[in-house]
């Protein structure tokens, strides 16, 4: 660890006289700093991949992200008209029900593909774009039940 110079002048009696300080450059307690040889890269655990596979899986996994959008507005959308015979709380936990059983088909779908992913990105077939299904899901279910019952809202705000 460096240590820092310290500055050794004698105290001033004036303060106009404290912007003629001398510091003293070299000190002979203070060592030099090493210097650091660069580390030989260590060989990481999985194999590398060819350009050609990478691309390969990153085509594979842009294709299920678009999917899983798709199927969320597509699905959230048709959740409106699906449980409208539902009336109050039953609807909201059947819509949700159906949002989890078609993103169970979409990691059906995608264990179908075949990707090769390294062990590292096993957990992405599950995790890509979950936040962005859930959120537009949940966004086209609520637009659409709003557009399709905007006659029947008494409460609210008039226009």
């Amino acid at each position: 660890m460096a240590k820092f110079k310290k500055k050794k002048s004698e105290p001033t009696i004036d303060p106009n006289d404290s912007k003629k300080e001398s510091v003293e450059t070299s000190s002979p307690d203070v060592p030099e700093t090493e210097k650091s040889e660069p580390v030989p890269e260590t060989p990481s655990a999985d194999p590398s991949i060819s350009i050609v596979e990478k691309s390969e899986k990153d085509r594979k996994l842009n294709k299920l992200f678009w999917l899983r959008v798709g199927l969320a507005i597509i699905a959230g959308s048709s959740a409106t008209f699906i449980f409208d015979g539902i009336e109050g709380e039953e609807r909201r936990w059947a819509s949700i029900g159906f949002m989890i059983i078609i993103f169970f088909a979409t990691i059906i779908v995608a264990k179908g593909m075949k990707m090769q992913l390294p062990s590292s990105d096993r957990k992405k077939i599950v995790t890509q774009a979950i936040g962005s299904y859930v959120f537009l899901y949940l966004f086209s279910w609520i637009v659409t039940y709003t557009l399709v019952n905007f006659e029947n809202i008494s409460g609210g705000i008039n226009i």
